[in-house]
C-alpha cells in the first residue's frame, strides 16, 4: 500500500486507500487503440489528493463519498500532472467510512522533471529512406 502523495509516473500494479472526493461523467475519447470510454475522479487520503481515470467497464465503479481500497492501479502523467489509471485487471474493494481518516489536503503528488517523456518520432534522413534515425527538432 502507498500513499497518495507517493504516486509518481511510471509506478505499475499500485495499491491505494482513498475517499472519493468528487466523480466525472463518462466520455469517449478516441485513441491509439481506438474509441474507449473514461471518466476521472478526484480521490484522496490523508496526505494529498490525486486524479483518477477510470477507463472501460470501471467508468461507473465510483461514487462521490466512497471510501475504497483500489489494487492494480499505474501512473501516469498528463499534461504535467499525475494520474492513478484504473482498468479492467484493477480491483476497487468497499470499506467502512473510517478506513480512510483526517483531513484530504489540497497537495497532489509531483511528477519529477523530464520523466515519462515520449521519443521524439522518427524519420527517415535524407532521400534514400533506408536508415532511420531520430530527430530531436
Amino acid at each position: 500500500m502507498i500513499s497518495v502523495i507517493e504516486l509518481r509516473p511510471g509506478m505499475e500494479n499500485v495499491t491505494v486507500r482513498v475517499k472519493v472526493l468528487s466523480v466525472g461523467k463518462p466520455r469517449v475519447i478516441e485513441t491509439k487503440k481506438g474509441t474507449r470510454t473514461i471518466s476521472s475522479a478526484v480521490i484522496g487520503d490523508n496526505t494529498g489528493r490525486v486524479e483518477a481515470v477510470l477507463w472501460g467497464e470501471k467508468t461507473a465503479s465510483l461514487r462521490e463519498g466512497d471510501v475504497v481500497e483500489i489494487s492494480g492501479a499505474w501512473v501516469t502523467e498528463f499534461r504535467g500532472k499525475v494520474q492513478l489509471n484504473v482498468g479492467k485487471s484493477t480491483s476497487i474493494t468497499r470499506l467502512p467510512e473510517n478506513a480512510v481518516q483526517g483531513e484530504i489536503p489540497e497537495k497532489e503528488p509531483v511528477a519529477p522533471p523530464g520523466q515519462q517523456r515520449r521519443a521524439p518520432p522518427r524519420r527517415p534522413r535524407g532521400a534514400g529512406g533506408g536508415r532511420w534515425e531520430r530527430s530531436y527538432e
